[in-house]
C-alpha cells in the first residue's frame, strides 16, 4: 500500500485503518499528526506518503513551492535525515523531543511559531471566569439575550445544514481559507469519525464546530469552526458551549495554529492558552 522511498503515493482514505491507529499512539498533540487532518489537507500541501529502508514512514509535501518532509513515527538514522533533507530541504512539523535528538546530531532546529498549536484547559473556555474573560462574557450575553438557540451533536442527519453554514461563511470572504478541507470534511466526517456540535436559531442553522481526539485522548482537537454572519457574539458563544459539552476526559483543547496571521494570533491569545504544541522545522547545517 505504501511504496518505498524513493517512490511515494497519494494519501488515499484506505489508508486510513493502518495510520489512524499509529497517528492515535503519538503523545505530543501536533494537530497535523490525525489521519484526518492530513487527508483533508493532502492537496493544500501536496502531501505524499512513503516507507523507507527501516520501515519508518515519512510524508513529504510543498508549502508554496518550497518542499519538506514530516516523520511524525520517529527519527530515521542520521545518513538518511541528511539525504532527505538534501533532497526536500527541511523537516516540518517536528516535536520538541525530536528537536532536541536532531540539534544533538548537529541539524540546523528553529521554532516554528506560526505553526505552534494553541492549547487550552478544557475547564477554562467551558466556564470563562474571572475578569480576563469578561468581555468574552458579555459578548455571550449579547448572543444569548438577542437569539433563541438550540444545539445538537453534529450527526450525518445534519451534514447539509452543516454545508449551508460552510457556504454562506465562505461567501462572505474575499480569499476560500480552509473552506476545501472543511467541505470534504463534512462530507466525509463519518468515514473519518469526525465529531461536533450545530447550533440554531429559530431553526435556522448558523453555527458548527468540528474535530477529534488527540493527544493520547487528554485533548480534543478543533479542525474546522464556521459560523455565519449577523449574530453579534456567536463565535464566542459557539466557543464556550462547545467546550462546555466536551467530556470531561479531554483535559485540553487544541485550537490549531494562527499561521502568521496577525488577526488570527490576537483572537488565539485572546483565550489565554495555558500552554503552545510548539513545534519546529530541521535543515542542515549551513
Amino acid at each position: 500500500m505504501i511504496p518505498d522511498f524513493p517512490h511515494s503515493a497519494d494519501l488515499t482514505l484506505e489508508m486510513r485503518s493502518m495510520l489512524h491507529p499509529l497517528l492515535q499512539k503519538l503523545p505530543d498533540g501536533i494537530s497535523e499528526f490525525t489521519f484526518a487532518n492530513l487527508y483533508l489537507f493532502r492537496q493544500d500541501h501536496n502531501y505524499r506518503i512513503t516507507r523507507l529502508s527501516d520501515g519508518l514512514i515519512v510524508i513529504t509535501g510543498t508549502d508554496k513551492g518550497s518542499p519538506f518532509f514530516m516523520s511524525p513515527f520517529g527519527l530515521p538514522e542520521k545518513d538518511c535525515l541528511e539525504n532527505l533533507l538534501q533532497k526536500f530541504g527541511s523537516m516540518k512539523c517536528v516535536s520538541g523531543p525530536q528537536a532536541k535528538e536532531l540539534h544533538g546530531l548537529g541539524f540546523a532546529v528553529h521554532e516554528d511559531r506560526d505553526n505552534f498549536d494553541y492549547l487550552y484547559l478544557r475547564k477554562n473556555m467551558a466556564e470563562l471566569t474571572g475578569r480576563k474573560f469578561s468581555k468574552k462574557r458579555n459578548l455571550i450575553k449579547a448572543f444569548i439575550n438577542n437569539f433563541p438557540f438550540e444545539g445538537q451533536p453534529l450527526l450525518e442527519e445534519h451534514k447539509k445544514e452543516a454545508l449551508d453554514i460552510l457556504d454562506q461563511w465562505h461567501g462572505s470572504r474575499d480569499n476560500p481559507g480552509d473552506y476545501s478541507a472543511a467541505k470534504e470534511g463534512l462530507e466525509k466526517m463519518e468515514e473519518l469519525q469526525l465529531c461536533g456540535g450545530i447550533y440554531y436559531t429559530e431553526g435556522r442553522p448558523i453555527a458548527y464546530s468540528l474535530g477529534e481526539e488527540l493527544m493520547l485522548g487528554s485533548s480534543f482537537v478543533i479542525h474546522f469552526e464556521k459560523a455565519v454572519e449577523g449574530y453579534k457574539g456567536l463565535w464566542q458563544f459557539v466557543n464556550q458551549t462547545f467546550a462546555s459539552i466536551l467530556p470531561e476526559q479531554y483535559t485540553y483543547i487544541n485550537r490549531e495554529q494562527d499561521l502568521g496571521s496577525d488577526g488570527l494570533r490576537s483572537a488565539k491569545l485572546s483565550y489565554k492558552p495555558v500552554d503552545f504544541i510548539k513545534k519546529f522545522r530541521a535543515s542542515l547545517p549551513s
